[in-house]
């Protein structure tokens, strides 16, 4: 899995103030996109936001669609920070389970995000898309990965092109929530959300091993 970050030019050295520098860009920037729409808001109004002239904005991006990269890597890394505290060696349902409940936890507190890398991909170049569609890529295939994994330990019995559609379930789920927040919220916290599409993801895997047992 290709996991390379995009180079994004920076005139600083200091790494924890590029750091601390996007983290603020990011979330002024994804409130602006959200009210304003990506092509409507300005580099000056991005600066404002994140609480510094545009001359220090320039020294931390070069365009627009750089602080869209910096959103997409700022999920995906979050993504990847919570499943890498899951041992994928041990290869258990619980452990699918876990990561089930921290990728939905993630989509929860980053939604904003999420919503904005989705709402403005389309304002992207060509050759900025491929960028994002890989990231996303990425952090499916974590999935795939900690899936198969169950599959290798003998918890799980399922074709290969099963656990890659499983991935992509468990991916969008998550992601479900973000977009449907605001009527599901109404019928379900968090917790019961969380809970209620694990246990239906793994009723339609009982399903799936019980129908494969008596072909």
């Amino acid at each position: 899995m290709d996991q390379t970050k995009r180079p994004v030019h920076t005139s600083v050295k200091d790494e924890q103030l590029i750091e601390k520098r996007r983290s603020e860009m990011i979330r002024g920037s994804v409130q602006l996109f959200k009210q304003k729409g990506f092509h409507r808001t300005t580099t000056r109004e991005i600066a404002k936001a994140a609480g510094f002239s545009i001359g220090t904005l320039y020294e931390y991006i070069r365009t627009k669609e750089d602080v869209l990269y910096l959103v997409c890597d700022s999920i995906y890394d979050e993504v990847k920070k919570r499943l890498q505290q899951i041992d994928f060696e041990e290869g258990t349902l619980e452990n699918l389970r876990l990561g089930i409940s921290s990728y939905f936890y993630v989509m929860d507190e980053m939604q904003d995000e999420v919503l904005v890398m989705y709402q403005e991909a389309k304002s992207l170049s060509k050759d900025a898309l491929p960028y994002v569609l890989k990231k996303e890529a990425e952090m499916t295939g974590m999935f795939e990965a900690l899936i198969q994994r169950c599959v290798d330990h003998g918890e799980l019995d399922m074709k290969k092109a099963h656990v890659h559609l499983l991935a992509h379930n468990i991916f969008v789920q998550g992601q479900m929530w973000g977009f449907r927040r605001w009527m599901l919220q109404k019928t379900y916290t968090l917790e019961e959300y969380i809970d209620l599409q694990t246990d239906l993801l793994f009723a339609g895997i009982q399903g799936y091993e019980k129908k494969s047992a008596l072909t």
